[in-house]
């Protein structure tokens, strides 16, 4: 026994640092959010920023329309998410049918990507140059030289 306290220290001290380590630091900050304009801000300052009638249309028109477009494929990536569930609860995996599945749904999901990003640009592109820097001002926190 007198031999293995050593041991038993030697691993103490070796992983010692590794309970200091500094906790994981939070994801960094999206870098292309600070360029488009969520719907719900756009209507959260819509009187804020003199947004009219046209553009409150337009703007909830994309969304009914990227909203029924997402539901569709929200539908198929859980059932390929499934699928691909399914060929890894197999006691020996088919490595290639598991990355031909993952593709699938990878696919699909850059597909939500993608039409939530058209959905942002067609917002930004309704607004005036004027309502985007009001939008901006506001987002920060500030009242936008008011």
């Amino acid at each position: 026994m007198k031999r293995a306290w050593p041991f038993a220290l030697a691993a103490l001290l070796w992983l010692a640092p590794a309970a200091r380590a500094e906790p994981p630091q939070a994801p960094p900050e999206d870098p292309l959010a600070q360029f488009v304009f969520p719907p719900e801000l756009v209507m959260r300052y819509g009187p804020e920023i003199g947004l009219d009638e046209k553009q409150k249309t337009a703007i909830k028109e994309a969304v009914v329309r990227t909203q029924a477009r997402l539901l569709d494929v929200q539908w198929d990536v859980h059932g390929e998410a499934e699928k691909l569930a399914r060929l890894l609860q197999a006691s020996t995996v088919d490595e290639g049918a598991v990355l031909a599945q993952a593709d699938k749904v990878m696919a699909l999901e850059r597909e939500v990507k993608r039409t939530h990003l058209a959905l942002l640009v067609r917002i930004k592109n309704l607004l005036t140059d004027a309502q985007k820097a009001r939008l901006s001002a506001l987002r920060k926190g500030g009242d936008g030289g008011r």
